[in-house]
């Protein structure tokens, strides 16, 4: 039945993405509430989740916080730091996953523990092409990691804007967390010794063209927001913030962040649309993308008395 099949495939992983998914989703709604105020000199805890939540140019009045709040903040260009890592790590499992599939080899024992306690049992029978679909995934998201490192340090022009200790922590760990979470989605125990047979079907294509057609989008708008801050010759002139246009700008004030809730979209396509656990992942950056696309429309709109009333916030016509 339905639910006997939601059941299994239901997991630790996919319960962990969902409470992910959920604070995120809580914490649009409280902002929706309205700004916080201060009482008795004292901060109230609505606005220190807001000083948690907001980075960059959305980050408000962070100068009025007081000296030990300010101490935790980081700048925001080390976001670069978050694509390090996913390289590195993300490199690493992605060579590991392909040793054990077309090589017969077996994932280090540190990864089995692991995985054994977060992912499915090891003694599930599998297709082969769960298999394929998984490691086509991780390297999708290499590859998107990959990109993301090279816009943050040749194309991106990021101000003064700071983050959250928490937020750049938080940021870290969630790069290993979703490329782990792709490990866990074949059994660790190898293939008994077999390579891996290479079935490409057809959510494997659909899913690898909706990715390059998002990547693209992304990276375009990129390039347009890092173009409002430099002169025609390429140098940069300016850190302050102007109304982008083109692409998908026409239609949202973050095009950036729905190409980012595409790309991960298509790779829950990749993995055959019937992965649970990768839904979850979606569901997390879903909400977690719509807050941040939310605080940037607000910026947009308190800034700029001219700014085009017709764009949504997030996903064109709709949100």
């Amino acid at each position: 039945t339905a639910w006997s099949l939601l059941a299994a495939t239901w997991s630790l992983l996919a319960t962990a993405w969902s409470l992910l998914a959920s604070a995120f989703l809580g914490a649009l709604a409280l902002l929706q509430q309205g700004p916080a105020t201060r009482r008795g000199g004292g901060l109230e805890i609505s606005e220190l989740l807001q000083d948690l939540l907001r980075y960059g140019k959305t980050k408000r009045g962070s100068e009025q916080l007081p000296a030990w709040l300010r101490l935790l903040q980081v700048p925001k260009r080390w976001f670069t730091h978050f694509y390090v890592v996913s390289v590195l790590w993300n490199g690493f499992l992605l060579i590991c996953l392909f040793r054990a599939e077309f090589l017969g080899e077996s994932l280090p024992s540190w990864i089995q523990d692991i995985h054994h306690a977060l992912g499915r049992d090891s003694h599930r029978k599998d297709k082969d092409g769960e298999h394929f679909s998984a490691l086509l995934v991780l390297l999708l998201l290499w590859l998107h990691s990959c990109r993301r490192l090279a816009e943050c340090l040749w194309t991106s022009v990021f101000s003064n804007g700071v983050i959250h200790i928490v937020q750049y922590c938080f940021g870290l760990g969630y790069y290993i967390a979703v490329g782990s979470t792709v490990l866990c989605q074949v059994p660790t125990n190898g293939r008994n010794g077999k390579k891996l047979s290479v079935q490409i079907c057809w959510h494997h294509i659909i899913g690898v063209m909706m990715y390059i057609w998002a990547s693209l989008h992304q990276h375009r708008c990129l390039a347009i927001l890092a173009n409002l801050r430099k002169s025609r010759s390429g140098k940069v002139v300016s850190l302050s913030h102007s109304v982008p246009f083109g692409d998908w700008f026409e239609s949202v004030s973050c095009p950036h962040y729905f190409a980012e809730l595409l790309i991960y979209v298509s790779m829950a396509i990749t993995l055959g649309i019937h992965n649970v656990t990768w839904w979850c992942v979606v569901m997390y950056v879903l909400f977690n993308q719509a807050l941040a696309a939310v605080l940037c429309h607000e910026f947009y709109q308190k800034n700029f008395s001219s700014y085009p009333k017709h764009r949504k916030a997030f996903i064109p016509l709709v949100f």
